[in-house]
């Protein structure tokens, strides 16, 4: 049996199974360097042991998964960084690190999820290729990722409904699983729940859109907590799969981290534990939060799913 049946195994006996924290917040914070267009991007390129060492923690912090270094390392991210021409020495240096990781902590039932986002250079919303460039990149990103060994692709912070089922698209041609992340906000005056980036579009109709492009899990990730909740409902009343959720804590500045108002690790573990007891398997953090937050969720492994 391999590790993605084996995974969906344990989730079908109701299991909680745990996902590692943020890594390019966690690795700025470490010292590696964050570019202005592709923020972690580019670290793999000369950094790659520092973000092996950082897998290998969060393994032995607990994490049953892994995520790749490759949330932005798409063609045009790296292009912007000067890096266009690095694009396959990046992606492959990154999964090797992951792989590694996974050997020396000698677990090998860690699965290995290959992360893809729609992030445009710089983060700014208007700084997108055109559709055409963006479509070959993500099928460029996808084809390393598989090539070089993930699991599972796993699609991150999908908030641009266009852009979304494009990268979608890209990731099942490779044949592997699908991850499907979508980011939420809880708008502070209205209470709307709305993409995270995307204030003025609908989360709900994100989710009718991509939920039936067929993924194998649906991930609420990088979200704030406050909005976890109510993003998690929505996602319940279209879809009867496995639903994660891995949340961010502080605020970004391109290209940095703002390690301002982390929630503390027993504090989000008392936050999973009620998502767990509304259904959700597979908790982990994103952006802000380290191993000392996986090892904290480790508390959750026993409880049962659902039971509120």
């Amino acid at each position: 049996m391999g590790i993605v049946e084996e995974w969906h195994e344990c989730l079908g006996r109701g299991e909680v199974l745990l996902l590692d924290g943020g890594t390019g917040t966690e690795l700025e914070r470490r010292g590696v360097p964050m570019d202005s267009a592709a923020w972690c991007g580019t670290a793999a390129l000369d950094y790659k042991d520092a973000i092996r060492d950082l897998h290998e923690e969060y393994i032995r912090s607990g994490a049953d998964a892994i995520i790749t270094n490759t949330f932005a390392t798409h063609r045009p991210l790296l292009e912007a960084a000067g890096l266009g021409d690095q694009v396959g020495v990046i992606v492959r240096r990154a999964v090797e690190a992951a792989l590694e990781a996974r050997e020396r902590a000698g677990c090998p039932g860690v699965l290995v999820a290959g992360s893809m986002s729609t992030m445009p250079a710089s983060n700014v919303r208007g700084g997108y290729a055109p559709l055409d460039e963006q479509m070959a990149a993500y099928r460029e990103q996808c084809g390393l990722l598989a090539e070089a060994g993930v699991d599972v692709i796993a699609l991150e912070m999908m908030q641009d409904r266009e852009r979304a089922a494009l990268a979608f698209e890209a990731a099942t041609e490779t044949g592997l699983p699908v991850w499907l992340g979508v980011s939420a906000r809880k708008d502070p005056d209205t209470g709307a729940i709305t993409p995270f980036n995307w204030p003025d579009e609908s989360f709900e109709e994100l989710l009718d859109v991509l939920i039936p492009l067929g993924p194998s899990i649906v991930h609420v990730m990088h979200s704030e907590i406050a909005a976890v909740p109510e993003a998690v409902a929505m996602v319940q009343e279209r879809w009867q799969g496995p639903i994660g959720v891995y949340p961010e804590s502080g605020y970004f500045t391109m290209p940095n981290w703002n390690f301002v108002d982390v929630i503390d690790p027993a504090d989000l573990a008392a936050e999973a534990r009620g998502w767990v007891e509304a259904g959700v398997q597979i908790v982990g953090g994103c952006c802000g939060l380290g191993p000392e937050h996986i090892r904290a969720l480790g508390a959750l492994r026993g409880v049962n799913a659902g039971a509120a």
